[in-house]
Parts: structure tokens; sequence; C-alpha cells
């Protein structure tokens, strides 16, 4: 008996080619690629696999009733009428999200409340109690999506996004999101089969998602609860079957993660990050300015980084003489002098500042960290002199 059922994953620009894929490696069914998300077909078990093993998902949402809409008497109309009471009970707290992209509705909150009001009066009604609403711990989360005039409700079987992975216990100002560093990290091909460095590492976030893709560990493994836990229909002894067949395919990992940072209290930061993740093994943290350091092994060297641009720097606490021309060169002139045979990637939403590495990028990949869009390029510093100059912008 096929006990599939259709989700979607929910993701970030840019993402969404990569996250069908991992879907696929997972054994995903009727994998289709949306604009930041991609949906899907798998059973209760593959729900559970896949808000454990995703690393480029936000959210795993399982639509339960789709209808069109044009108004909001409509709206309320058609969520009265729906059985909910195969969802929640008068004993359960709720929450939901909504998101809209429509000329019929314009404020997602206001969706909200409205289908919160006939959700609420539908149990009042017919039993004479009705659920509360709870923002922060609901029992359960739904998601409402309106495009146009097609709208789709769905049971949140993450609750708090996915990049959450409750392994990172210290930050810096602005830290980058979980879900981006992994994504950086797949796009720009890391697979564990090198050397690898950040040597502008802050608290590690890609140091710690390099090690979990190096060696195939679940990337939620360190988190302490998904949605889905509290549904009535859980099943606690699936789960744990699931996560013991991830855990089974983690993989020996025989190459180095190193980061380097100038700030002490990044270094330390990252160290426990790395600490928390159970990573500390595989990951070496150095306090180290890059544009003062050489290759640090003899073999192939993958570097992704996302150093210091735009909006950021003001709040990494860089004096306002911060000389964006000087810094930028000073990355091109350290990767070309100092590390041959390396693959380097960076992500910067400061576009003029590239001029200024001097080096010809050989792939620009457009992605938004949070609201600024951005691009990762890609360096690749050949072995010998002559490779090098050739691979020199020529001005």
């Amino acid at each position: 008996m096929n006990n599939n059922f259709k989700m979607v994953a929910k993701t970030l620009f840019g993402f969404e080619e990569i996250l069908g894929k991992e879907l696929r490696n997972l054994g995903a069914g009727h994998v289709v690629e949306g604009v930041r998300n991609v949906s899907f077909e798998g059973d209760t078990g593959f729900m559970y696999k896949a808000n454990l093993c995703l690393r480029t998902a936000i959210k795993v949402l399982k639509p339960i009733h789709s209808f069109s809409v044009r108004n909001e008497n409509e709206l309320y109309r058609k969520i009265y009428t729906m059985d909910w009471g195969d969802y929640l009970s008068v004993d359960t707290t709720f929450a939901i999200d909504t998101t809209v992209n429509s000329d019929h509705f314009t404020h997602s909150l206001y969706v909200s409340q409205k289908a919160k009001d006939a959700i609420v009066d539908k149990f009042r009604d017919t039993e004479g109690k009705r659920p509360s609403v709870d923002v922060k711990h609901p029992d359960v989360r739904l998601n409402i999506h309106i495009h146009k005039q097609q709208c789709t409700i769905s049971l949140d079987s993450s609750g708090r996004s996915l990049h959450q992975r409750g392994y990172r216990t210290a930050t810096n100002i602005a830290p980058i999101n979980e879900v981006l560093a992994a994504g950086l990290l797949l796009l720009s091909g890391w697979d564990g089969q090198c050397d690898f460095l950040d040597p502008m590492c802050g608290s590690g976030t890609l140091l710690t998602e390099a090690a979990m893709i190096a060696c195939n560990i679940p990337v939620n493994i360190n988190r302490k609860e998904f949605a889905f836990e509290k549904w009535e229909d859980f099943d606690a002894t699936l789960f744990e079957k699931i996560v013991n067949a991830s855990l089974n395919k983690t993989r020996e990992f025989h190459h180095k993660i190193i980061g380097y940072d100038k700030a002490p209290s990044a270094v330390r930061k990252a160290i426990a990050n790395a600490e928390s993740a159970n990573l500390s093994e595989y990951i070496t943290i150095e306090r180290k300015n890059f544009f003062e350091t050489a290759k640090p092994t003899d073999t192939h060297l993958h570097i992704v980084f996302n150093p210091p641009y735009g909006e950021r720097l003001d709040r990494r606490g860089l004096d306002s003489g911060f000389d964006v021309e000087a810094f930028y060169s000073d990355i091109g002139d350290t990767l070309k002098q100092e590390y041959p045979g390396t693959e380097a990637w960076f992500i910067t939403s400061n576009l003029e500042a590239l001029k200024y590495v001097g080096l010809r990028p050989s792939r620009k990949i457009k992605v938004f960290n949070s609201h600024l869009e951005s691009r990762l390029v890609k360096y690749v510093m050949y072995e010998g002199s002559k490779k090098a100059k050739n691979n020199l912008v020529q001005e």
C-alpha cells in the first residue's frame, strides 16, 4: 500500500536545484523545483528524515487543503468548513504563519487573523470550546500560502526554521545563516574529499557545516525538537529508526578542516560551537590574520569564506576608515601569492568591491544573504606562476 503524500520544502533563492538533489539522494519521489521551494512525495518516515537530514531546507510543509479564494469572506467560509478535528482539538494550541502574493490579499497578518477566527469559531460552534493560540510554542503550527487566487493550507512539520540546528551556542554579530552556509558549501562542490579552509571563520558556522557534509552527519541531529513530535499521530519508534539509520550512514573524514580569524572572541566562539556539535576532532581553529598566512597544506585546498562587506562592516566593529578597495585587493594578492593549488569561493554583496580582487572569477552565482543580493564567486589558483599570471585580469 502506498502511503506517500505531497510535501513542500522551502529554501532560499538560488538553492532550489541543490535542495532538489538532496531530496532525490534521500529517496524522495516526484521532485519538482519551484521558486524558493521544492515539492516532493514521501511517507511519514520520509517526512521525519527530510527534517533531520536536509541541509538546505528552511521548512518541510505537509499540504492538507487547497482551494481558490477571492476575498476575505470566502477565505473564512472555506477554512471554517474544513474538518479541523483531524488536526486539532480544543486542548491543542496552534499558530498560523502566512505568506501572500496576491492582488486580493495584501496583509499576511490579516489573513492569519481571519483564518484563526474561522478555526476557533468552528470549534466553538461544534464543541462549545475553542483551542488557544500560542505563537511561541504551539502544539500545531499551520502555514497558509496564497498565490494569486490559490490558497494552500499546510501543517508545518518543522516548527522553528531548520537553520536553527541546535549546535550554535555562541555567535558574532550578524552570523551567517546555517542553511545559507550549507548551501554555499554545496554550490561550491564541497564533498569532503580534500582539505578545507575558512580564513575568516567568525563563529565557525561554515566550518561546522563543512564537517557535517564531509562526515555525512544528519545536519539537524543536535536539534532539540521538530513540530511533528507534537502531532497526535507522531510515531516515536519510527522516528528513532530514522535517526539510527541516518547515523549509520556517516563516514570517516581523512582530511583537515581549518579556520582562521584575527579576533580572539571569534576564535573562542568557533571553538565552542565545534565542541557543541561534537566535531572538535575534525576542526582546527587558530587566531590568524588571513593576509599574513600561507597555504597550510601541500595538497589541493578548498576555501569558502564570508568576508566583511556592505552593511556588515560597522556591525563587525571595523572602524569608519575601513578601506574596501585595499581589503579586497589583499584578498586577491594573498590568494595569488600564497595559495597555489586552491579553489577559493567567497560570498559578497559588495559587487563593486569584486573588481579590486584583481582576479577573474571563473563562476558567479546569484544568492541572497538575508535581504542582501549577493554573489558567490569562485577563483581557481593554479600551481605555478605562469598559470597564476594568466588568471589575472588583464587591465
